[in-house]
């Protein structure tokens, strides 16, 4: 180092040691500009704007206790919520508190692993969103309707202590990947109505819209469309749903169970946005397909996009073009 003359490479240093210069967290943007570029420096000279690493807080509370066959099970919940004074965070609507996504991870209706998807979650939180995430009982523990029973209850709680979470509680909506997307159709589309649970009921379970990714629609017909799994057995993921039993053989018990059943011309459906990948080697693209003329036949509001040679959870989900869709329709309706 005392080879290297560096100040003779640099802009001159004060004669004088500098005071602070006060810059309050809203003129961050505005602190004086350096014009010094060393010999070899290439600059930028383009905006480079800020799209993560926004400040999100990461909370976990316990929102009902189920009673199984092994004894008490208490359900929780984690929340991103963004954070209020970040100034780099998106202008967005939060004065009566943050809009709501209410995420329910997938894994083939059993015990789901809530963090594997973290960064999604913060990803959306960073757009302005508080993101819940719900434990819910698998589907080895309670068939359904359990599922979806839990995720009524979650946001039910959220809304209910939305003023103490930051949440605005009348912007809702579902978002569901897979199984968690078969679960936040049947929500969304019975809302309060059957089948329903009586926690927090004075509570309203309705959102402003839902968003599916690749979520099974109609079980009977799962194993008649290209697909890398039985859909039928007892200990199929379907099969386990139903209670362990034969998806064929129990038509009734599947339709019951189906986000199909619950749609109909006289009953309100949120506007629903269904993203699918062409290449979903676990639920067949057909699932989606069903589901998507089903609502335009009735009129509803309903938006699909096929990730044309996206597979299933994968290439192509896990980009940001995949996630500018859902964030752009989530603008014009929430």
């Amino acid at each position: 180092m005392a080879d290297i003359d560096i100040e003779s490479m640099v802009a001159p240093a004060s004669a004088e040691p500098l005071k602070p210069i006060p810059t309050p967290v809203d003129q961050v943007a505005d602190f004086p500009h350096s014009d010094e570029v060393p010999e070899g420096c290439v600059v930028i000279e383009d905006d480079f704007a800020d799209t993560f690493f926004f400040s999100t807080y990461i909370t976990e509370e316990k929102y009902v206790t189920r009673e199984t066959k092994e004894g008490h099970l208490d359900l929780k919940l984690t929340i991103y919520t963004p954070f209020h004074d970040d100034p780099n965070m998106p202008d967005g609507n939060h004065e009566n508190g943050w809009p709501v996504i209410v995420f329910m991870r997938g894994a083939a209706f059993f015990k789901p692993n809530p963090a594997s998807f973290n960064s999604l979650y913060t990803r959306l939180s960073e757009k302005g969103y508080a993101v819940v995430v719900p434990e819910y009982r698998p589907s080895t523990v309670a068939p359904f309707p359990a599922q979806m029973q839990d995720c009524k209850t979650a946001i039910r709680y959220v809304r209910r202590n939305a003023e103490r979470l930051g949440c605005d509680p009348g912007r809702f909506a579902w978002f569901g990947d897979a199984a968690g997307g078969h679960t936040v159709l049947v929500a969304g589309f019975t809302g309060d109505a059957a089948p329903d649970t009586p926690e927090y009921a004075e509570t309203s379970a309705e959102v402003s819209c839902i968003v599916d990714w690749y979520g099974p629609t109609d079980f009977v017909k799962m194993n008649y469309y290209p697909s890398s799994q039985d859909h039928n057995p007892a200990d199929c993921p379907e099969g386990m749903e139903l209670g362990g039993v034969s998806v064929l053989e129990n038509p009734d018990r599947s339709r019951e169970a189906s986000p199909m059943t619950y749609l109909s011309e006289d009953r309100p459906t949120p506007p629903t946005l269904i993203m699918h990948g062409g290449r979903d080697l676990l639920v067949p693209f057909n699932q989606s397909c069903r589901l998507y003329v089903t609502m335009r036949a009735l009129g509803k509001d309903v938006t699909f996009y096929k990730l044309d040679n996206a597979s299933h959870a994968a290439y192509g989900f896990r980009g940001d073009q995949a996630i500018g869709l859902v964030i752009t329709w989530l603008k014009e309706r929430l």
